[in-house]
């Protein structure tokens, strides 16, 4: 079993910059990926970004050049991290951290919002 915590969101203004974490525990060892989804006010939830156990990474083209998904495995924390620069209204949402794992299985943090507006 795996659990996700995550943290950093809040309010930010247009232009500015925050740090998203997810904290994962549990039987971390069989992590194949993690990613970042958001979903907005009256929207479906859509993927950010994603990086793979080898270090991999992906990026919705919207948040390209703005945002950097990165991992730190050391000393096993096992914590994912999302850097989002340059935020505009249009990052309004819900944002959820999401592991699968090398035997497929899926699990997801319950989210953390974060704001943009001025």
């Amino acid at each position: 079993q795996v659990q996700l915590v995550e943290s950093g969101g809040g309010l930010v203004q247009p232009g500015g910059s925050l740090r998203l974490s997810c904290a994962a525990s549990g039987a971390t060892w069989i992590i194949n990926r993690m990613a970042w989804y958001r979903q907005g006010p009256g929207k479906e939830r859509e993927w950010v970004a994603a990086i793979t156990r080898v270090g991999s990474t992906n990026y919705a083209d919207s948040v390209k050049g703005r945002f950097t998904i990165s991992r730190d495995d050391a000393s096993a924390k096992n914590t994912a991290y999302l850097q989002m620069n340059g935020l505009s209204p249009e990052d309004t949402a819900v944002y959820y951290c999401n592991l699968v794992t090398m035997s497929g299985s899926e699990y997801w943090g319950k989210g953390t919002l974060v704001t943009v507006s001025s």
